[in-house]
């Protein structure tokens, strides 16, 4: 089999039984047969769990672990089998996965088997040794996707490939048991999803045979691999922002990629973030300058949550923030001027809307809107046109900023999120000139 590929977003069919024997099964590419490498001896590569990984194969260079096999199921988001959520922003190339162990798991997190393969893989993945790294395992994502098929909803059975990635980094966290409400150990992992350019985003499984020949050397069994993976190889840690997965898509996003999908938990996350704040809409602005603090921070530059501003009189303006770019002592400040926008998730935010908070910038500040509704195309024309330096957040982004708050800062708990921004939304009001935000 020469032409063994697949494309990110493919939707595979994953049987129970393994069939290998055909290319297609139920009318979408068979899993078993892609990864089957028609090699007399070796084992299925399976993705019965969420962290998936085959025997060490013994090469002339040392030991291998050809490939770690990743799986995130999230219609079981929330239950009591996987109480948390993975993170999946393909068009950045980034992905934000949690361990295995589980609230009632013993001992500390690096002992349950998934995630004492990552802390293993973790080694090579950050060694500074281009020898180590040949060896290192790539991470195949793959995430579990509700599909149509002859009149049926089927939950279970698919699929969706979602690429390959390197660690990039790895922190021990604690998470909230939604059964008992407490509070329990595990991992969380940032990982960095290599572009797959020079193939047409697509991956060659080819690759993935050689690194399970044990008659290959760790060289020998690149010859398929992706000119990104190689360079990583090659140049180690510093050239992740250079080989990470980017799509070049258009700045204008359609109201469907604004909003959550319907009747999932990000859409009843959405609502339920409306439903609090709706008789209590001031409050709504304390939860959009930290969403304004988690979009902007951490992205190269330093933000500061600065003041909400007096109810009735804002002018446009909700709240401010600072944005330091640089390194510190060298670092240039921005004043961040910010609206906040709590409407029902299927309401607009127009043009005129957005120029409230483009009319009270000058130069050098930087505005945010955030909203749990959407911006119609003409408030992003404008935008694009006249290079308004602006952020739009929408509903879709409000929620993937929540539950990153939540995890940051709750175990997870969104509702304790939403409390405090009422609970502290008083103290946080003041009547200041903006700049000032650049004096402290």
């Amino acid at each position: 089999m020469s032409h063994r590929r697949i494309a990110i977003h493919d939707v595979l069919r994953y049987s129970n039984d393994g069939d290998a024997t055909s290319p297609e099964l139920d009318g979408y590419p068979n899993y078993h047969f892609l990864t089957s490498s028609f090699e007399a001896g070796l084992p299925r590569l399976l993705l019965d769990a969420g962290i998936n990984a085959p025997a060490l194969t013994v090469a002339p260079d040392g030991q291998r672990r050809a490939v770690i096999g990743i799986r995130s199921s999230p219609w079981k988001a929330g239950h009591a089998t996987n109480p948390w959520h993975d993170e999946f922003d393909l068009d950045h190339g980034y992905v934000r996965y949690f361990g295995d162990h589980k609230p009632n798991s013993p001992g500390l997190p690096g002992t349950t088997t998934g995630n004492r393969t990552l802390f293993e893989a973790l080694a090579s993945h950050a060694s500074p040794d281009p020898a180590l790294r040949r060896l290192a395992p790539p991470l195949l994502l793959f995430r579990s996707i509700t599909v149509r098929r002859e009149g049926r909803t089927l939950v279970k059975g698919h699929i969706e490939f979602c690429g390959v990635a390197v660690i990039d980094r790895l922190e021990n966290i604690i998470q909230r048991d939604p059964e008992t409400q407490r509070g329990f150990p595990n991992i969380a992992l940032d990982l960095a999803v290599i572009s797959l350019a020079d193939s047409g985003d697509t991956l060659d499984l080819r690759w993935i045979d050689d690194r399970r020949n044990p008659a290959l050397t760790g060289d020998e069994a690149m010859r398929h691999a992706p000119a990104s993976w190689r360079r990583w190889v090659a140049e180690g840690p510093p050239a992740l922002p250079r080989v990470r997965r980017r799509v070049h898509a258009p700045r204008l996003r359609a109201r469907e990629q604004q909003l959550p999908s319907p009747a999932s938990a990000d859409a009843e996350l959405l609502q339920k973030i409306y439903r609090f704040f709706d008789a209590r809409k001031h409050a709504f602005e304390m939860l959009a300058s930290q969403i304004a603090a988690d979009a902007l921070g951490g992205q190269g530059g330093t933000y500061r949550e600065g003041w909400l501003t007096r109810a009735g009189g804002d002018g446009g303006l909700d709240f401010v923030g600072r944005l330091d770019i640089g390194a510190p002592g060298t670092s240039a400040p921005l004043v961040v001027l910010g609206q906040a926008k709590c409407v029902a998730p299927d309401s607009s935010v127009n043009a005129d809307q957005v120029a409230r908070v483009v009319a009270r910038l000058r130069r050098g500040w930087v505005g945010v809107y955030v909203t749990t509704g959407w911006f119609t195309r003409q408030a992003q024309v404008e935008i694009i046109d006249d290079e308004y330096p602006i952020v739009l957040i929408p509903g879709i982004d409000v929620v993937k900023h929540v539950r990153a708050l939540a995890e940051r800062t709750s175990n997870g708990d969104v509702d304790v999120v939403l409390a405090r921004a009422v609970e502290t939304y008083s103290d946080s009001v003041t009547h200041r000139r903006p700049e000032e935000i650049l004096i402290r």
